[in-house]
């Protein structure tokens, strides 16, 4: 269950966060924050994260949709106990239905985070890649730990 609230509760404070900056901002309007080391620029990204394989939206609907069914899948396929993995996989489905009812309703994502050296993202993006940060060092982690017990 803690899954499945925690996902919905990404997608919910990343759909407000996008409808806020879609209501209150035009487009390509930019706020500085915190001195100008980031800004809330309001974009439309036709691409993937960090608005890379701009123009593939089509492709990207349908990648969206298979990504979301994998991290169910194996929410289901690892232990309920293993709450790192079971969290990172929270993260990652809750950021990709983020981005992907954006990609169903408007036919582009809305980005608003810009710290100027990266292409502009959003709040999906970020737990897109907490998730896949947290599995990735719970594995290692995990990896590290069998090769120390069998020496």
């Amino acid at each position: 269950m803690f899954f499945y609230v925690l996902a919905l509760a990404i997608l919910i404070i990343d759909q407000v966060l996008k409808s806020l900056v879609h209501q209150s901002m035009s487009l390509g309007q930019s706020i500085p924050l915190l001195d100008g080391i980031i800004k809330l620029t309001y974009v439309r990204n036709t691409g993937a994260a960090f608005s890379l394989f701009v123009g593939f939206s089509p492709y990207l609907l349908v990648i969206g949709v298979i990504v979301a069914l994998a991290v169910i899948y194996f929410h289901y396929k690892i232990p309920a106990r293993n709450y790192y993995l079971q969290t990172g996989l929270a993260f990652i489905l809750g950021g990709s239905l983020g981005n992907l009812v954006d990609r169903i309703f408007r036919s582009y994502v809305i980005d608003y985070l810009d710290v100027t050296v990266w292409p502009v993202f959003n709040f999906a993006d970020i737990m897109i890649n907490a998730g896949v940060i947290l599995i990735a060092f719970k594995l290692f982690a995990e990896r590290k730990k069998d090769v120390s017990d069998s020496v």
